[in-house]
């Protein structure tokens, strides 16, 4: 990964889907992995949520936002973003996103894939704690390309977010943590 990153062939390391294997996220194994993104300052895009695919290994509560507090504490200069803002756990999300200013959250998936109702009701409550500089619209999607208009409907139609919060989700933030050029 070292060499990758040097010959510029690795921008980030992610998705960190360990969740699926049952490893939660603050597990030593990942330490060489953190350690490293710290050290070469590259971004880290790591699975939360209490959902997933229907694999016998998936664990929920591994998707729990705090269970990065560790890591975040062990690497400072880390900077990570929790995939599908780790819905369901909104008071997690909140926690750990007002406490480290590193951690960013992405929200994926999680614009399609549960009802609108609910996360618009997830997204709100980041965005009334103050969050809304730090959501990052991403699409997650590989094998349903179909469902990226829907994802973007999803924020284009959430009539609580103001224009400036919709271009934040979709560009401005992404664009400062990623650290992309003006």
């Amino acid at each position: 990964l070292r060499q990758r990153a040097g010959a510029g062939s690795l921008q980030g390391l992610g998705e960190i889907g360990t969740q699926y294997e049952g490893i939660a996220p603050d597990d030593p194994r990942l330490d060489a992995y953190f350690s490293l993104a710290e050290e070469l300052d590259l971004p880290v895009l790591i699975h939360t949520a209490g959902l997933g695919a229907h694999v016998p290994s998936f664990r929920a509560a591994l998707g729990s936002p705090l269970l990065l507090e560790e890591v975040v504490l062990k690497h400072p200069r880390l900077r990570i973003y929790i995939e599908n803002a780790g819905y369901p756990y909104l008071d997690d999300a909140i926690a750990l996103l007002t406490q480290y200013p590193q951690v960013y959250a992405d929200v994926s998936t999680v614009t399609w894939i549960v009802p609108r109702t609910a996360f618009y009701r997830y997204l709100r409550g980041l965005i009334d704690a103050g969050l809304g500089k730090r959501i990052m619209f991403g699409s997650d999607q590989m094998e349903w390309p179909e469902v990226i208009d829907r994802a973007v409907d999803a924020i284009e139609s959430a009539d609580f977010l103001t224009t400036e919060q919709k271009r934040d989700i979709f560009y401005n933030n992404a664009a400062r943590f990623l650290r992309l050029p003006s």
